[in-house]
């Protein structure tokens, strides 16, 4: 109120604008189901789940749920922080609307599964956030609620945990109980989850097989990406493409590939440019930026500014990989554009002896010599 009434005060040129997170979204989850919730950052994703946990109530519109609802949004959601571990498990527990028997017949299962159990006379505060992470997911899948909502947090945990995480959800699945699922994870989207939403600006743009959600999540997405700029951004990029292609960027095994990134700065910065190949299912194959090579790279103010990175002969196996690419100065990160480019690769016989290529090979050994010699220029 206080805030409102100061900035009644105020005197503004500028005109206050509606932006609506989600619009006019409206779907039906049947029990058992498992639903994987997709789109790009600002879709609306996050702000869904809080609706329907009924942490952010709706402006308009209602949410009916039949059955005891368990969210995992945030790490600490529904924990208190002076309070142990021990009493969190007890205390979130009754929020789920659980009494204290049910409680405590699943509590050594929890906390085994938590691995926190040294711990568990701790307060809270004191935990790390895949401490919390921990103790969250292992309540909130433990208690057996008959929906389970959960945002992109399991990225906060350690690959072990994401592992025993993704196989506890999966049991949670086949009995029977329902499951409302974002990630950015393809691959685990669609070994989770038999239906997909895919949303964008806030709206549905598809609702279907989760493979379809998938396919039409990535397909869009051509050899050339325009970007919208950052809002007071010192440097942005304005667009990636890939081998000079207009086309659904399309390699074969052992190809050359050349990156070019058109960026603009207000003022004259040495910056970094650096990108990230991984496959689908969230692994990274390649990282890299010219601050490996040392390469010093400028932008010319008020300009656009050609950055090419040619990669060489790359031998990616045969699927999807999502290329991410990074653009900063000396003390942060400005624009991070995550799967810029969705780059489908085949294989083929490239040494003409009627063979393709053999099915393992290793990805370190290409990074070492790729990472041996500079591959940025400036032009």
């Amino acid at each position: 109120m206080r805030e409102r009434m100061l900035n009644g005060l105020k005197r503004s040129s500028k005109k206050a604008e509606d932006f609506w997170a989600v619009n006019d979204v409206s779907f039906e989850v049947q029990p058992g189901e498992s639903i994987g919730i997709i789109g790009r950052n600002g879709a609306g994703k996050s702000t869904l789940l809080k609706i329907l946990s009924k942490i952010t109530p709706p402006t308009k519109g209602k949410i009916i749920t039949r059955g005891r609802m368990a969210s995992l949004l945030e790490v600490g959601t529904g924990f208190h922080p002076e309070l142990t571990g021990r009493e969190n498990i007890f205390f979130n527990g009754s929020l789920l609307g659980m009494k204290r028997r049910e409680i405590e017949s699943k509590f050594d299962e929890i906390v085994d599964f938590s691995g926190v159990e040294k711990f568990l006379d701790t307060p809270l505060k004191h935990y790390s956030s895949g401490m919390q992470l921990r103790l969250a997911f292992s309540v909130a899948a433990f208690l057996e609620p008959e929906i389970l909502v959960i945002d992109e947090v399991l990225a906060v945990g350690d690959a072990e945990f994401q592992k025993k995480c993704l196989g506890k959800m999966e049991d949670v699945t086949k009995s029977g109980r329902t499951i409302l699922f974002v990630s950015h994870n393809m691959g685990a989207v669609k070994n989770l989850c038999s239906r997909g939403i895919l949303l964008q600006s806030g709206k549905i743009e598809f609702a279907g097989d989760v493979d379809q959600a998938v396919n039409r999540y990535l397909n869009p997405r051509t050899a050339i990406t325009t970007i919208n700029k950052p809002v007071e951004a010192p440097i942005w990029i304005e667009s990636v493409s890939i081998n000079d292609a207009s086309t659904e960027p399309v390699i074969y095994y052992g190809d050359q590939i050349k990156l070019k990134i058109v960026c603009q700065s207000k003022s004259l910065v040495k910056d970094y440019v650096g990108f990230v190949l991984s496959s689908l299912n969230g692994i990274t194959v390649l990282n890299a930026n010219n601050r490996y090579q040392k390469d010093d790279l400028m932008i010319s103010p008020n300009t656009p500014t050609e950055i090419i990175c040619n990669l060489g002969n790359v031998p990616l196996m045969e699927g999807q990989y999502s290329l991410s690419i990074y653009l900063g100065d000396e003390s942060k990160d400005h624009h991070i554009v995550e799967n810029a480019i969705i780059l489908q690769v085949y294989e083929r016989d490239i040494w003409g002896n009627g063979k393709v290529p053999p099915q393992k090979i290793s990805a370190l050994w290409w990074s070492t010599q790729f990472y041996s010699a500079p591959i940025f220029a400036t032009i």
